[in-house]
């Protein structure tokens, strides 16, 4: 009798771990990898959700891609409609020569806005990264009753977040020749991503050298070079904006959760800080990593963007 008791405990115990388990094995939804045409160019983008949902668009840095976001779109894809375009002459989407698209950041937001318009979105959070900032504050400035969060991660809206590694580009951006050109360059090689990568890593062991060496493949295209020297040239033209996103920030108090790699040496911890000046009630809940912080930390932020939201009641 009592074996019988222990045989029937033990089948009802391994039932419910079955239960368990394949209930949190299908709790992430599956990604889509789809493109759209916008303004004659192809958008690849990755989609993952119920877009009955709150939506998250996620926007890249440099030299990466929608690519950055895989792991956080996982994590994500149960609450929320996640979606990540490539910008152009970035991953996956059209690559057309400086003499056919601007590369500036006011047309990359241009572009991506009209992606988000292309797909019938109305209502979204931001989630920003490296280049994504000045794409999705521009949006953000321009579209303020369509912005449902903000959410930072190494992207920058201050002058106390640039870091001294950033002083190559800036030389360039001030006095463009073949002197000042060649770091840039060298930024854009392997060794150069690399770096982008894991500098600030808490572990380098965790960074998959599949992210970084997936960036140089689309880096060294040929005419990517020119497209990515463009986009530095211009980077310029965001700097006097940043008292126009702050006059946006103070005005509409954005609900705002700052998830920075605090050890970036680019844009850096200070700058993330700096968001508490003019949105009173930002949430700044810093990482122990680089640049690049999702590849270590992407379940983290996942955590700290999933209670953020609901805090705000978007859910």
């Amino acid at each position: 009798m009592k074996k019988s008791t222990i045989l029937i405990a033990l089948l009802l115990l391994g039932a419910t771990v079955f239960e368990s388990f394949t209930s949190n094995y299908h709790r992430t939804s599956p990604v889509h990898f789809k493109t759209i045409k916008v303004d004659g160019l192809d958008v690849f983008y990755r989609e993952a959700g119920d877009p009955s949902k709150p939506t998250i668009l996620l926007l890249h840095g440099f030299p990466s891609s929608s690519h950055m976001y895989r792991d956080l779109i996982d994590d994500l894809s149960a609450n929320y409609h996640l979606v990540a375009p490539d910008y152009p002459g970035f991953g996956q989407s059209s690559m057309p020569g400086t003499e056919a698209y601007d590369y500036t950041f006011d047309n990359l937001a241009l572009t991506v806005y009209h992606f988000t318009e292309a797909l019938g979105l109305k209502k979204f959070s931001l989630y920003l990264q490296d280049y994504g900032g000045p794409v999705g504050f521009r949006i953000a400035t321009q579209h303020p009753e369509q912005i449902q969060a903000l959410i930072v991660q190494n992207a920058n809206a201050y002058n106390e977040g640039l870091g001294d590694a950033l002083k190559p580009l800036v030389a360039y951006i001030q006095d463009p020749n073949e002197v000042t050109v060649q770091p840039v360059k060298n930024f854009m090689t392997l060794a150069g991503t690399q770096w982008q990568y894991t500098v600030g890593a808490e572990d380098v062991s965790r960074i998959n050298p599949d992210s970084y060496i997936t960036d140089q493949y689309y880096l060294d295209r040929p005419g990517n070079l020119d497209i990515q020297l463009a986009l530095v040239r211009n980077y310029g033209s965001n700097l006097p904006l940043y008292s126009v996103w702050q006059d946006y920030f103070r005005k509409y108090q954005p609900a705002t959760l700052v998830i920075s790699g605090k050890n970036d040496p680019l844009f850096t911890a200070p700058g993330a800080e700096a968001f508490k000046k003019d949105i009173k009630n930002a949430q700044i809940s810093l990482l122990n990593g680089g640049h690049f912080v999702l590849e270590e930390k992407h379940r983290e932020a996942a955590a700290l963007i999933e209670a953020f939201l609901a805090g705000k009641g978007i859910r």
